[in-house]
């Protein structure tokens, strides 16, 4: 079992509880975040009490291990914050969470480089918010709480139903932002400064083909289609499986990885260490994180992230007239409304839309100096 170290009685975690005006509330019962591999991919998380280890079970027979740890420390933060055992949570303490969360870190020295504001984002806070109900809605199944302490938003009402509720304001409102892509020129000097065939393989899987990095990690030789130029997906997103297509490059890059560098192993899974006593074996997230972060150096880059890469591609694939159904077949996108943002990344398309439009309108308007 691995013990992820306590940080509130370790000078507090500001980054994940948000010290400021709210402050900590401490009591005698403090939450302890630990995690056991469970085969290969699963993951057992406990946090020391038997509510909470009962739920993130229930969790972990329904969601990805990567759910499951941010449900786990999610939990922890707040239940760290409150000091409160679960029966007795109040609304007024989810609410002093919520202020304590947007609070400034460390006097408001410490801003995000995405927005510039202090606190934790919005979208994190409702993700916990989120977290959080899930938890009551199980206690309350169980007998254990009648009502759940965590808020709703205000009801709305449509104009032209008097009288009916048509839904509720979301409790935290997050911002829609356009995610940041690399420029063509950028994406060739990030893929110049990668050392080794693996690198350039696993990034040309991010760019070319549109992966998640756990997805490239999770590639097997088995997943490999080289002569159709696919990928099976077997661990996407939510379990969801697909098929692919990848650019010929991908997979010549691929091919000289495997029968040039990559070294005897006996796991399936494609990538694995090269050097070290780690050699053999599959390569990890932080492993990856590693590897891009000193090509983002040695390119001059400021920003380059596994996730950017992937934007790039959708976005590209976009620009150059892919349909958006495609696109998110592409993507993996359960719905199409998380394809969308690609409408606006893929700024052509908008700007061609509207002077096609603008042309017929001006077309109807006198010229100048016709009256």
């Amino acid at each position: 079992m691995q013990v992820i170290p306590n940080r509130f009685r370790e000078g507090f975690d500001q980054a994940a509880a948000g010290q400021g005006a709210g402050g900590f509330r401490m009591s005698g019962w403090v939450p302890c975040l630990e995690r056991r591999a469970l085969g290969e991919s699963g993951v057992e998380v406990r946090l020391g009490h038997d509510l909470l280890d009962d739920y993130l079970r229930f969790v972990a027979g329904r969601c990805r291990p990567n759910s499951v740890l941010a449900a786990g420390f999610d939990l922890k933060v707040f239940f760290g914050f409150v000091g409160e055992q679960p029966a007795e949570v109040t609304t007024a303490d989810v609410l002093e969470f919520i202020v304590a969360q947007r609070s400034p870190l460390n006097g408001g020295n410490v801003v995000r480089l995405a927005d510039g504001e202090a606190g934790l984002s919005a979208r994190t806070i409702r993700r916990r918010l989120a977290t959080l109900s899930g938890l009551f809605g199980y206690l309350i199944a169980r007998g254990v709480v009648k009502t759940s302490p965590v808020p709703s938003g205000p009801l709305t009402r449509s104009p032209n139903d008097r009288g009916r509720r048509s839904g509720r304001l979301p409790l935290i409102r997050t911002p829609r932002t356009l995610p940041r892509v690399l420029a063509p020129a950028e994406a060739v000097a990030l893929l110049a400064a990668l050392r080794t065939a693996r690198d350039r393989a696993m990034a040309e899987a991010m760019l070319l083909g549109g992966l998640r990095r756990c997805e490239v990690l999770g590639l097997r030789l088995e997943d490999v289609q080289a002569v159709d130029r696919r990928l099976l997906i077997a661990e996407g997103k939510g379990g969801h499986q697909r098929i692919v297509p990848v650019a010929g490059r991908f997979f010549t890059t691929l091919t000289t990885y495997l029968e040039q560098e990559r070294p005897k192993s006996d796991t399936s899974q494609v990538f694995v260490v090269l050097k070290g006593p780690s050699r053999g074996r599959p390569l990890t997230a932080a492993g990856i994180d590693e590897i891009l972060r000193g090509a983002r150096r040695r390119a001059g880059l400021e920003r380059a992230t596994c996730h950017m890469l992937r934007r790039t591609c959708l976005t590209r694939l976009r620009e150059a007239g892919m349909a958006l159904e495609a696109v998110q077949a592409q993507a993996g996108h359960c719905s199409i409304e998380s394809t969308r943002i690609y409408l606006h990344l893929a700024d052509s398309w908008p700007a061609k839309e509207y002077h096609k439009a603008m042309d017929a309108l001006e077309a109807d308007l006198p010229q100048g100096g016709e009256r």
